[in-house]
């Protein structure tokens, strides 16, 4: 992944956690929505650990 400025990566880390709330509510079973936000939430933990949340 190419680098983001710290506004862009706290925009995307943002967007990953939108997503990760909007796979909870989507028309799926629970275990698909379930690893859908699991999916969205590790990567927007990653991306903190790694400097996102300054």
């Amino acid at each position: 992944m190419h680098a983001l400025n710290p506004s862009a990566l706290q925009n995307h880390i943002a967007a990953l956690k939108a997503r990760a709330i909007a796979a909870l509510y989507a028309d799926s079973s629970l275990s698909v929505r379930l690893a859908r936000y699991n999916a969205a939430m590790a990567r927007a933990r990653a991306l903190e650990a790694n400097g996102g949340a300054q």
